[in-house]
């Protein structure tokens, strides 16, 4: 990643301790950015992540904070903590999510009917993967306006899990993700700020997997390291004029950031 400035650039990670949302952080960290890696609970995975990097890097360029990207206070407490501890908010990645085996553990081979979600549930994944990117992100813009340069990066997922059966109400939030990347993405126009979704583009082993899944089949599984490279270029001067994209991990190559990719987050 030549082209960006990383250093002193700070991110927030939510969802950082595990899966995608480790990988993107230990990424982030190496190209030198300092980055506050967000769990709702699990506060024993951020401080390993934030030991991991340190022993990677040799410094510490991963602070761990314990905060639910539902909670409008903890939101505004992220960047708080972002700005005191390092200056700033430049980039913002909204990994935390709630995936279907809070629905049942068998979801990938006997589907759920969406009657069958209790409400409660519905409103918990809904709560986490559409509201928490928007306060996370409401938090974060207004110091990315005056700074005249930010990032939102959501990730989401494949188009044809949004429509499976069963998959309810993880696939309608996902759906609603990238209707606000290409809202917000229109709305930020002209300020310097861009919002583009990202997506592995197929299965990947991160903890929304259940346990009972064999070994043969997590074998099959995408890495989780298979976003970092686009994200690195996402989060690049080179991607400066790139807003309201849907980036594949599969389909992304440096070469040709953008071939084969939607032209704007609704496709695909």
């Amino acid at each position: 990643m030549n082209s960006v400035k990383s250093h002193n650039r700070v991110t927030i990670v939510t969802g950082g301790g595990r899966g995608l949302g480790r990988a993107m952080a230990l990424g982030l960290a190496g190209a030198g950015f300092n980055v506050i890696a967000t769990a709702a609970r699990e506060r024993a995975e951020i401080d390993s992540l934030a030991a991991e990097a340190s022993d990677l890097y040799g410094e510490a360029r991963v602070l761990p904070v314990i905060a639910d990207v539902t909670s409008e206070d903890d939101c505004d407490r992220v960047v708080d903590t972002a700005v005191r501890r390092f200056g700033g908010v430049d980039v913002v990645v909204n990994n935390a999510g709630r995936g279907m085996k809070y629905v049942s553990e068998q979801f990938l081979t006997q589907p759920t009917r969406f009657w069958e979600v209790s409400p409660s549930l519905w409103k918990m994944v809904i709560d986490t993967n559409v509201n928490g990117p928007f306060l996370m992100a409401k938090a974060a813009v207004p110091l990315m306006l005056k700074a005249g340069w930010g990032r939102i990066v959501n990730i989401s997922m494949n188009s044809e899990t949004m429509q499976r059966q069963g998959f309810s109400p993880y696939g309608p939030s996902k759906a609603a993700l990238e209707s606000e990347t290409t809202i917000w993405a229109q709305d930020l126009i002209g300020t310097g700020v861009t919002v583009n979704a990202l997506l592995p583009g197929g299965a990947t082993l991160t903890g929304m997997i259940p346990d009972s899944v064999s070994a043969e089949t997590r074998s099959k599984l995408l890495d989780p390291q298979i976003i970092v490279p686009p994200l690195l270029w996402l989060v690049s001067s080179d991607a400066d004029d790139v807003t309201g994209k849907r980036i594949v991990a599969t389909q992304w190559s440096q070469a040709e950031p953008l071939a084969d990719q939607a032209s704007d987050a609704q496709q695909a």
